[in-house]
């Protein structure tokens, strides 16, 4: 039996065919990594939220207005994407409700420039992380004790694992807030992993702030939390650094020529030199002034940014522009610009224990103070530390007594 050879115009459109899906696969290869530290990937799951609202305004005190994002808020779905995207890693020992819900939730909120991965990276038992944490804070008979609570680590909005500007609507991605992150991960735990109660919330920095909104935004779901680092309010330090950040990363010539668009070109070619600037500005804040006059130059200067850079000048910094994509950190600072709860502290009704380091200016002890009295009960922490606001990891151990006898307050401890 002869065979017919494949015509002419049989050729053409099966190359422009392969041609079309090699194009749709080389858009689909993510900007960034899904998580933060590559080796633990594996650990992380997902779950989407359909219609969530991003953008909207919340009623504090009307959950039920607010329970699929704010009012007013925009979908993903409506802008041609697929529903919001969430990721999390849980580790230890769920008990359960006469309903079958999960009762006895310890909830770790990542910071700004890490996920899930990277919170278990510092503080789960065994991990690297755990020398500079001086101690790991989470795992069996530790601090946060797995054989007793069923701890979750969670992504926050639009970085690592989540729905994200760099997944392909760039700058068009809807606007969003520290209630949005919030709200976000309580469906999460509440569809999804079938929570009932949180008996504690923590987490540093922009885990802190989170841990806070949470307590205000839903009272009865949250029994206590314990933020680290972190305030009721972008205070104006932060919001100064956060600024400067943002323009470093917009003043990059790649970005101001292609307004925010850059995602036909590689990698490579992204705006990484206004990344780096800003990072590097961010980074220069972030630690005491007195113990960065205490490190040679040489060893400084792999995050000091040049335009330019030879040798090691910008090292750190050129791992950073792999790892981050610009239109996500520029939506993420956004998001933290109008944050301020403190209107909002009288409805917290979870025991709270704040834990700062009183040399960080990224969350000031005075306000903190001013915070503590407007939360019923509330208590307060603090220690000093050459590492300023990097010493946040180590904050569960340096203040371990205090740590100590609130968990004996709320139960997580004898």
């Amino acid at each position: 039996m002869s065979m017919r050879k494949p015509c002419l115009s049989c050729w053409i459109i099966l190359f422009l065919t392969m041609s079309a899906l090699a194009t749709s696969t080389c858009l689909a290869e993510p900007v960034t990594r899904s998580s933060g530290r590559p080796e633990l990937d594996g650990l992380k799951k997902y779950y989407s939220v359909p219609n969530f609202r991003l953008g909207g305004t919340y009623d504090v005190g009307d959950e039920a207005t607010c329970e699929f994002g704010g009012k007013g808020g925009v979908t993903l779905e409506s802008l041609g994407q697929s529903p919001l995207k969430l990721a999390y890693l849980a580790v230890g020992t769920p008990t359960r409700d006469k309903n079958g819900k999960i009762d006895n939730a310890v909830l770790i909120s990542s910071y700004w420039s890490g996920d899930s991965t990277w919170s278990y990276f510092w503080w789960y038992d065994g991990q690297k992380g755990n020398d500079f944490s001086e101690g790991p804070v989470v795992g069996p008979g530790k601090m946060i004790d797995t054989n007793k609570f069923y701890v979750v680590f969670v992504d926050s909005l639009a970085l690592w694992g989540t729905s994200k500007p760099s997944d392909g609507l760039g700058m068009k991605f809807p606007d969003y807030s520290c209630f949005d992150m919030v709200q976000a991960n309580y469906r999460l735990l509440k569809d999804h992993l079938g929570v009932s109660k949180v008996k504690l919330a923590t987490g540093v920095s922009m885990g802190a702030m989170q841990s806070y909104v949470l307590a205000v935004l839903h009272p009865e779901f949250v029994e206590a939390i314990m933020p680290i680092g972190g305030g009721t309010a972008m205070e104006p330090v932060m919001r100064w650094r956060s600024q400067l950040m943002t323009a470093a990363m917009k003043s990059d010539p790649v970005w101001m020529s292609t307004k925010g668009d850059y995602y036909s070109l590689p990698k490579k070619d992204h705006p990484n030199r206004g990344l780096m600037f800003g990072w590097s500005l961010m980074d220069s804040l972030l630690l005491d002034v007195d113990f960065r006059n205490s490190q040679p130059w040489e060893k400084l200067k792999s995050s000091v940014f040049y335009w330019e850079p030879k040798g090691e000048e910008g090292t750190e910094l050129a791992k950073k522009a792999l790892d981050y994509d610009v239109n996500d950190l520029l939506k993420l600072n956004g998001a933290l610009r109008n944050y301020d709860i403190h209107g909002h502290l009288d409805r917290i009704k979870a025991k709270t224990l704040t834990l700062l380091i009183t040399n960080d200016d990224s969350a000031s002890l005075a306000k903190a103070r001013e915070a503590e009295g407007n939360i019923p009960g509330a208590k307060l922490a603090h220690f000093a530390s050459p590492l300023a606001h990097m010493a946040i990891f180590r904050a569960p151990h340096r203040l371990k007594a205090d740590v100590k006898a609130f968990f004996r307050e709320i139960g997580m401890m004898e």
